[in-house]
């Protein structure tokens, strides 16, 4: 296991969590220009390094919310896979996160969400470092009959499909972030509880059936990338 700093906003918030112990960080400048996001991503390379730190970089911008961020489907651009070349031999960077049609949260926008599999391609083919996926939570159907039954509203909400994730792990995806589904893994068992038993007060017990879910939705996971390219 490690402990990952996700979406570190600027250079001293890496320095922080480095203090403290963080085994993995995540430099986000992709809000910045091209070169702007080099210098500050390079920085952060090299102090993470000298510490024996790995670190996660982005290039390109991903629709949606998530904690500190939101973007809109104006900003949202793709990653470009010249740029991505240059981008890893020029910072040094150990993995990165590239923009390729997921979005954060679990309102995807209108269709069906999507990866752009050509781009991740020839991306993949120019950069020699292991690829990240946000957005990439798959909004079970069966956590989300179990959430609309607590009367969660939940209509809207999608996911990327898993047959979408199976065909990016071949093309260089190493890591999927899955922060909503295990949001609503969490909620789930809480909602549970509290709504079958308005007495209950004992968080340990409110928060534990959250957690087996959270189990239930990560050992899926688990399954669906060791699949890939068995029998």
């Amino acid at each position: 296991m490690v402990l990952h700093l996700d979406h570190g906003a600027d250079f001293k918030m890496v320095m922080q969590a480095l203090r403290a112990g963080f085994t993995s960080v995540m430099i986000d400048a992709s809000h910045h220009p091209f070169e702007e996001n080099v210098r500050e991503t390079k920085k952060v390379v090299e102090a993470a390094h000298a510490v024996g730190v790995s670190v996660e970089a982005e290039l390109g911008r991903l629709q949606g919310i998530e904690d500190n961020i939101q973007v809109s489907e104006a900003e949202t651009f793709l990653t470009d896979p010249e740029e991505a070349e240059r981008f890893v031999a020029e910072t040094g960077i150990d993995y990165l996160a590239i923009a390729i049609g997921t979005s954060h949260g679990a309102y995807k926008g209108k269709g069906r969400p999507y990866i752009d599999h050509k781009r991740l391609e020839e991306i993949s083919k120019r950069v020699p470092i292991p690829l990240v996926l946000h957005g990439a939570s798959g909004v079970p159907a069966w956590l989300k009959e179990k959430l609309l039954a607590t009367g969660a509203e939940l209509k809207e909400a999608t996911g990327i499909h898993d047959e979408d994730i199976r065909k990016a792990i071949p093309n260089g995806i190493a890591k999927i972030n899955i922060d909503t589904d295990l949001r609503l893994a969490m909620t789930l068992g809480i909602r549970e509880v509290v709504t079958q038993n308005p007495k209950e007060f004992d968080p340990r017990k409110i928060l534990g059936r959250g957690r087996e879910y959270l189990k239930q939705v990560i050992r899926e996971k688990f399954t669906l990338m060791g699949t890939v390219g068995r029998a």
